[in-house]
């Protein structure tokens, strides 16, 4: 591919991209693939300069462009050296017409910024939101030590406590210990949450919105493999990821259940009240992850976060029917808004007065509300609001 028929791949993904984000469609990643699994005749080098100018494109552009050619003119204003590539040859972009006009640069909509700023996220720190991240692994302490641990390439220790950081890019899954179940891919922000978990073997722990099983395998590590693990999710599909993430850990302890959406407490009735620790990893806006999946932030209306709010305080209700005595839930969501973050645990407090906030003290992060806040920009972690409630 010339480097003109590289930015004209570039605008016919943005499009996609754009359409997707309007309409709850694919992320950006897989609408990438997509379209290379059906132009085989794109080299490695060719797919790799296509995605890097969507990415770009993407960070490069607040509000939602009008079109990934607009979004490309957005991105040449801050790279003019991609000017030149709207030159209207066979497979390029046609040249730019008068008075043709880029996408808006920016954060984020405008309603979105002003959200964040609301929560004490503006300047380089919110700037920081769109930045590069980091690839950070877990070593799993049912096969492996971090002082042990043996990897193709070099690393370094993370805040937390079985935390490694490696090159981004690396092919972490090609390696022998990613297959041996040794290292799970986990960021440093998501691994501190577990550590606020504080979970121990022989306690019965539920985590609620368990997805994939990311969090849960840190529990399970956690838990030296004794106890009582629940995996719960409404979402059959990504629950079903873990089982062969489990096996492969060799986490022989959990078990999986999924979900009826709004019958939740009937299909965990014989842990109510019981629970030593309920995680509830709730859906969330996502804005902490923006660095790696920067098309989310288009996504996001004040409607949907609303529901996400609304979807919030109903799993926490759920949570503390689970809770028994001098238990703990921990809350998490990967966003930096108050509304769900230090605001949703005021509002949960004030409905459930048996509950208490407790102290959090992880090695990165500072206190926000009744809970604590890890972002990129100060731990280089992705975003997160941790909360520990416990049940007198």
């Amino acid at each position: 591919m010339t480097p003109a028929a590289r930015v004209q791949a570039a605008i016919e993904v943005l499009d996609a991209v754009i359409a997707a984000a309007s309409g709850a469609g694919a992320p950006a990643d897989r609408i990438v693939s997509d379209y290379f699994r059906t132009r085989r005749y794109a080299g490695s080098k060719d797919r790799r300069a296509v995605r890097e100018l969507v990415y770009a494109a993407i960070r490069a552009c607040g509000p939602v462009p009008a079109s990934g050619r607009a979004a490309m003119l957005r991105l040449s204003q801050l790279d003019p050296s991609i000017v030149a590539l709207f030159d209207g040859s066979a497979h390029g972009p046609a040249a730019v017409g008068k008075g043709e006009s880029p996408a808006e640069g920016g954060l984020a909509p405008d309603w979105l910024v002003a959200e964040l700023g609301t929560s004490g996220v503006a300047g380089e720190e919110a700037a920081a939101l769109l930045g590069r991240a980091s690839l950070d692994l877990r070593v799993n302490t049912l096969k492996a030590s971090r002082d042990s641990i043996e990897l193709p390439t070099e690393w370094q220790s993370t805040a937390a406590v079985n935390g490694i950081r490696v090159e981004p890019g690396s092919q972490v899954e090609q390696w022998d210990a990613f297959r041996d179940g040794l290292i799970e891919v986990q960021d440093t922000g998501s691994q501190l949450a577990c550590q606020a978990a504080a979970t121990r073997p022989e306690e019965i722990a539920i985590d609620l919105c368990a997805g994939a099983g990311g969090k849960t395998l840190a529990l399970a590590a956690a838990m030296e493999n004794r106890g009582t693990l629940l995996a719960s999710d409404t979402d059959r599909q990504r629950l079903s990821r873990l089982a062969p993430r489990a096996a492969r850990a060799g986490a022989g302890m959990i078990e999986t259940r999924l979900l009826d959406p709004g019958k939740e407490l009937d299909a965990l009735s014989e842990f109510a009240g019981r629970a030593d620790l309920v995680l509830v990893d709730a859906p969330c806006s996502g804005n902490g992850t923006w660095r790696r999946n920067p098309e989310a932030r288009w996504r996001l209306t004040p409607e949907r976060l609303a529901r996400y709010v609304e979807a919030q305080e109903r799993l926490l209700a759920i949570a503390a029917e689970l809770v028994g005595p001098q238990g703990r839930l921990v809350y998490v969501t990967c966003s930096l808004l108050d509304a769900e973050g230090a605001a949703q645990v005021d509002r949960f407090l004030a409905g459930h007065s048996e509950f208490s906030a407790d102290q959090i003290a992880l090695p990165l992060g500072r206190p926000r509300g009744k809970g604590w806040r890890l972002s990129p920009y100060h731990d280089e972690t992705d975003g997160f609001f941790i909360a520990s409630l416990s049940r007198a």
